[in-house]
């Protein structure tokens, strides 16, 4: 049988980067990295036994910005978010 490659379902190119971040969601934050990102999305890795709400904000000190962040998918260590917005951190 033939293996065929993955279709590609990103409409945005992803760039790998390595970038610490938090999560600040009810008052609690969780510490995180940025694996990959793009301009409407990212990648992050998380401890696999932290829960992490649907919405957040996720702070990034190398960007010097927080942006608010939508949950697409997990897979154990790994969350996948859409980031709809960003602000200068004050």
């Amino acid at each position: 049988m033939a293996n065929f490659p993955e279709i590609e379902r990103r409409l945005h190119a992803r760039e790998f980067v390595l970038k610490e971040a938090t999560i600040i969601a009810a008052g609690v934050r969780v510490g995180c990295s940025v694996r990959n990102q793009h301009e409407q999305g990212a990648e992050l890795r998380v401890g696999a036994n932290v829960e992490i709400p649907d919405r957040f904000l996720l702070e990034v000190p190398a960007d010097d910005t927080a942006y608010r962040a939508l949950v697409r998918w997990r897979r154990n260590d790994r969350v996948g978010v859409a980031l709809y917005s960003n602000a200068p951190k004050d």
